[in-house]
């Protein structure tokens, strides 16, 4: 289990998804937002599943999310989350939710929740690594250094993106690609990294799913420009998420460790394109998710390494 005490990150996280009422399925976040230059999209989009699933009933569990992020977001304003029923069935209820903010919309989302039903049962979380390049598993999760022993003293050199507090402790296994200095264009287009809530979670599963979808905002763009042999914020793009898929195969929790295997799948007409997968300690697939970026070189045609 994670540390007994909440992280001030992880306490601040958890009182933006504690969305305020503001009407019948509308609701409402201060403008004490997460980010650097702009607002983060893993925030925004925990939020909106945050607001579909207080408009459902209890039993039915999130299964799918899928998230549109249409424009950046300011770092003070308040947003709005207005809930539209799509479908309310007898196995499953649909969610649309639009966030606006200062009457522009900057992010919406469908969510869809299942009263879970008899089955078989199968996943692939235990199967053999997608990509040869993933560094190999750890027996000891917790003899990782956490990200902040491991960038100790670089951080200087690094992007303002890499400096701000986490609310999840998370552990690369192998080098992280912005200490890499083997890194170059083919050399890797995978990585592996744990991740656990940095505290304490209410048993609250909605609660600990938009805390996974949160998490895996945080690094997919970085692993889809692997390839190229750049670092994410690096300086040789502007980078921003254009879409974020995600299922759900179980219960999520997130206050236990989850290993986050992740790989490129595409670059090419200014976008990239990364998957993962979240696999619980018992080997369980808890979650696959597929990210999409826009990702336009800042140097011409070129990108070019700005480290």
């Amino acid at each position: 289990m994670s540390a007994t005490t909440v992280s001030p990150a992880l306490g601040a996280l958890l009182g933006r998804l504690d969305l305020v009422a503001d009407g019948p399925d509308r609701f409402v976040s201060s403008g004490d937002h997460e980010g650097v230059v702009r607002l983060f999209g893993g925030q925004v989009a925990a939020q909106a599943l945050a607001a579909a699933g207080r408009t459902v009933a209890p039993g039915r569990h999130v299964h799918s999310l899928h998230v549109s992020f249409l424009r950046p977001g300011d770092l003070h304003a308040p947003l709005r989350l207005d809930v539209t029923r799509l479908k309310e069935g007898r196995a499953y209820d649909v969610r649309r939710v639009d966030v606006t903010q200062q009457d522009a919309l900057v992010l919406t989302a469908t969510a869809s929740f299942h009263v879970d039903e008899p089955g078989p049962e199968w996943s692939q979380g235990a199967a053999a690594d997608w990509d040869g390049t993933a560094p190999a598993d750890v027996d000891d999760v917790d003899a990782l250094p956490r990200w902040e022993e491991q960038f100790a003293g670089r951080l200087d050199r690094l992007s303002p993106l890499w400096r701000r507090s986490r609310p999840m402790d998370l552990r690369y296994v192998g080098t992280p690609p912005p200490l890499d200095d083997d890194l170059a264009p083919g050399s890797r287009c995978a990585q592996r990294v744990y991740v656990r809530a940095d505290g304490p979670l209410p048993d609250d599963e909605l609660m600990h799913a938009c805390l996974l979808v949160y998490a895996t905002d945080a690094s997919l763009l970085e692993t889809a420009v692997l390839p190229q042999g750049v670092v994410w914020a690096d300086g040789a793009f502007e980078g921003a998420s254009l879409d974020h898929g995600l299922w759900f195969h179980q219960p999520p929790r997130a206050d236990g460790w989850l290993r986050l295997d992740q790989r490129a799948v595409a670059l090419g007409g200014g976008r990239g394109t990364a998957a993962g997968r979240l696999v619980d300690a018992e080997g369980r697939l808890v979650v696959t998710v597929v990210q999409e970026g826009s990702l336009r070189p800042v140097h011409g045609d070129t990108w070019m390494a700005g480290r």
